[in-house]
């Protein structure tokens, strides 16, 4: 009979290690409270439109980050094209969520 070795790691078969019940908490958290605080400001009128914009473009850059590193485990994996390549991926999600969240406030704008 043919002997395998369980030990030898000849079972590995690019496991890739996911992250854990904490850091998932910890990146949902992070991204409802990235989510409230531009909420909370816009529904409160607390700031100018121009300092408003600022805060909801900081938001949603940490958000794209929280995003990246908490679910996407960005700097998890061991084979940095994989980094690359989430990361191309968050810029393009980015990108398009905000000129589309732009073009969609600036050209349905109702009587202002």
């Amino acid at each position: 009979m043919a002997q395998h070795n369980t030990e030898s790691g000849s079972h590995d078969h690019g496991h890739e290690s996911h992250g854990s019940l904490k850091s998932y908490v910890i990146g949902f958290v992070l991204s409802i409270i990235l989510t409230i605080i531009p909420l909370v400001i816009v529904l409160n009128d607390l700031m100018n439109r121009t300092a408003a914009f600022v805060v909801i473009m900081a938001a949603a850059v940490l958000q794209l980050f929280v995003q990246l590193f908490f679910f996407m485990h960005l700097r998890e994996t061991e084979k940095p094209r994989w980094n690359v390549m989430g990361l191309v991926l968050g810029v393009v999600i980015l990108v398009t969520v905000v000129a589309g969240s732009i073009w969609i406030m600036e050209y349905n704008k109702v009587g202002y």
